[in-house]
């Protein structure tokens, strides 16, 4: 097996995602571009995704992540528009897009119409919130569309095996449909239940980080094969498993959750950046077996079904915001007044995505009759046309009409009064607990350890405080970003004197680390500024 290619892979999409982030186009755009120009570079070796491996074993930790990020009770709060865009409008979307192709396309069966309905349902759980998060939308539209996300796959993977049983001569009906998706939608939820329980008793009782965090990598694997091992929705199963992780994380200690932040941080970057780029290098292979149709003929056909998918997505998202609005009271008293901006915002921000991709290439080339599976080589094609569409289109298009809406973003004042209150009360009860437990003989401490004590928590008290103040007038800081900024070259100076008596010989390189390892959680924990 020659590996060079996939090293070769990781390689580049990291340092093209990487290169994005100094410029104002999101990293997913680029690297699709990227890709796309790669695709005919000679020598580039020929890659195409693998259902296989995608679904399995790229799928699985990219919603473990991004279910660990979420909000179980933001989540909860938004269960309703959540439900109607992962669930109901992947359903609707895979009859009508299908429908409507199958008017619009001659001598493409119903069957396949809704094969290809299904693949390109599932909006992306990448690209929308990358984009939401870089352009600042306000919580509550980037709530729906990662809890969207994390949902839409497992419905739009059951619509696929219902729609693709049918085209391949399996037989399927109505009811049999709704008993699979039944099946898997609950199957998947129970696995996780069943699995979340014991995965955080175990996480909890390991001793050690590496062996902790070892666990974690391994959690979504597990969760995704055992669900689909009985024939439940493994993407129910991990992002079930993962919001309960997520919500229960303080019960980690701190070493893991240092640890796992990073690993987790790694392991999104390499494989999103990976994804993004074998998207756009896949125009290779779809030309290659476009077939009995001609490029002019695939390309009108790929506008229409384009111009279908982004039609649909409106046509759902109003009345889905609307209707319940009008009709429930309980809605009515959650939100004032529904904004007509904000549905635009979710229409608009429904890209496709690697999932789309895999899927369509896991369509067989048979059917059970022995005969070419009808249209496959064009739905590929109108599979890339529509993710490469929607990525390009409006993905470029999303943060300018963002701001051309003028919708109001996140309020960074409330929310660090709110986050000073917080640690306020969090400060004064640490205060008192500390004064508590100094009451028994066996905590006695020297009265400069006390002070320290004492001067810690005032610290961390003061520190949200001080950036509600007024900026130094010289360097614009405020007295909060000044004392970090001093901490660090504190820290960077110790740093120094320790590599100093290495190289001196006066400490070994263990002590060195010892040293340098405390240094750094207290710069990580303390000091360090969060880059998000």
């Amino acid at each position: 097996m020659d590996v060079l290619p996939l090293v070769g892979l990781v390689a580049v999409s990291a340092a093209v995602a990487g290169a994005a982030r100094r410029t104002p186009v999101p990293a997913p755009l680029l690297l699709v571009a990227a890709g796309l120009a790669a695709s005919y570079v000679p020598g580039i070796p020929q890659y195409a995704l693998d259902p296989h491996i995608v679904l399995p074993l790229i799928l699985p930790p990219l919603l473990h992540t991004a279910a660990l990020e979420s909000s179980y009770l933001d989540l909860r709060a938004n269960i309703r528009p959540v439900a109607l865009l992962s669930v109901g409008y992947v359903l609707f979307a895979t009859v009508a897009v299908g429908w409507l192709a199958y008017e619009l396309i001659p001598d493409l069966p119903l069957t396949a119409a809704l094969v290809l309905g299904a693949v390109i349902a599932p909006p992306d759980a990448v690209a929308a919130t990358a984009i939401a998060r870089r352009v600042g939308l306000p919580s509550r539209i980037t709530t729906i569309l990662q809890g969207e996300s994390l949902v839409n796959d497992a419905t739009a993977i059951t619509a696929y095996k219902v729609a693709l049983a049918a085209a391949v001569g399996e037989g399927a009906s109505w009811a049999g449909g709704i008993r699979e998706f039944l099946v898997a939608a609950v199957g998947g939820v129970g696995v996780g239940l069943l699995l979340m329980v014991p995965l955080h008793w175990l996480r909890t009782h390991l001793k050690e980080a590496l062996l902790q965090n070892t666990l974690s990598l391994l959690i979504p694997f597990v969760a995704y094969a055992a669900a689909e091992q009985v024939g439940a929705s493994g993407v129910l199963a991990v992002v079930t498993v993962a919001l309960y992780l997520g919500h229960r994380s303080w019960q980690v200690d701190f070493e893991t959750r240092l640890q796992e932040a990073a690993v987790w941080k790694v392991v999104a970057f390499i494989l999103e950046s990976s994804v993004f780029a074998l998207i756009g290098l896949q125009l290779r292979v779809v030309l290659g077996g476009l077939g009995e149709y001609s490029v002019a003929q695939a390309v009108w056909y790929a506008v229409g079904v384009f111009l279908l998918v982004v039609v649909v997505r409106f046509v759902w998202s109003y009345p889905a915001t609307y209707l319940p609005w009008w009709i429930s009271p309980r809605a009515r008293e959650r939100e004032d007044d529904v904004d007509w901006r904000k549905p635009l915002i979710v229409s608009w921000a429904g890209m496709r995505g690697v999932v789309s991709l895999a899927i369509a290439f896991s369509i067989p080339l048979v059917t059970d009759s022995g005969e070419e599976f009808p249209a496959r080589n064009l739905v590929l094609f109108l599979t890339f046309t529509t993710v490469i569409g929607t990525l390009v289109v409006q993905g470029l298009s999303l943060p300018p009409l963002i701001k051309a809406l003028k919708l109001p973003g996140r309020d960074v004042q409330a929310e660090t009064l709110v986050e000073a209150q917080a640690q306020n009360t969090a400060s004064t009860a640490a205060e008192e607990r500390v004064d508590d437990l100094m009451r028994d003989e066996r905590n006695r401490l020297p009265q400069a350890l006390q002070d320290r004590l004492h001067t810690v928590l005032e610290r961390r008290r003061n520190s949200v405080w001080e950036r509600l103040g007024q900026p130094n007038p010289v360097t614009g800081e405020s007295a909060d970003d000044t004392y970090r900024r001093l901490a660090r070259e504190a820290i960077a100076a110790e740093r120094e004197v320790f590599v100093r008596l290495r190289d001196e010989r006066r400490i070994d390189d263990e002590m060195m680390r010892t040293l340098l390892r405390k240094l750094d959680l207290e710069e990580a924990t303390a000091y360090r500024e969060v880059d998000d």
